[in-house]
């Protein structure tokens, strides 16, 4: 199972981060490149444990959609969503929040299987788990971004 893990530090209060990582109009924001959109379940605000989110959006030139669900909630230490739905054969993402000498360590580990036996696997070594971890890493570049600027409030407040 391809697994990716990212850690980025941030300059900011561990909560801001933990909520603008749980964001649905932060993850908006920070995935304009595919147009994603949050269609059902919870489509603004922040998602809580058991609650579920189907996104819509374009990836690979085709509009897609995935639904997930909050299964592991301890604010504002860790949280994971999961598939339920969608073009993965499944997928797990975990979000670690620790403070350390003033910074927060925000980590995410991404697990997943493409579906279509060798050839989903072949998919996921020669292209989708780089195109995944551009992905986040651009993510946690805006979460970042947000948190250690006064962006955040915006987000946030609403």
């Amino acid at each position: 199972m391809p697994t990716i893990q990212l850690e980025t530090i941030i300059d900011a209060d561990i909560k801001i981060c933990f909520d603008l990582s749980r964001s649905i109009d932060l993850h908006q924001i920070s995935t304009a490149k595919t147009n994603e959109k949050a269609i059902a379940g919870v489509t603004a605000g922040l998602i809580n444990l058991n609650d579920t989110v189907t996104w819509e959006a374009v990836h690979f030139g085709i509009k897609q959609q995935l639904t997930s669900i909050i299964t592991q909630f301890e604010n504002p230490i860790h949280f994971r969503d999961e598939q339920q739905k969608g073009a993965f054969k499944y997928f797990f993402h975990d979000h670690y929040f620790k403070s350390q000498n003033g910074k927060v360590i925000m980590t995410d580990r991404f697990e997943f299987y493409s579906p279509y036996g060798i050839i989903g696997k072949l998919f996921d070594k020669l292209i989708l788990t780089s195109y995944m971890k551009s992905f986040l890493l651009e993510r946690n570049q805006v979460i970042k971004e947000f948190a250690e600027t006064d962006k955040w409030k915006k987000v946030l407040n609403s």
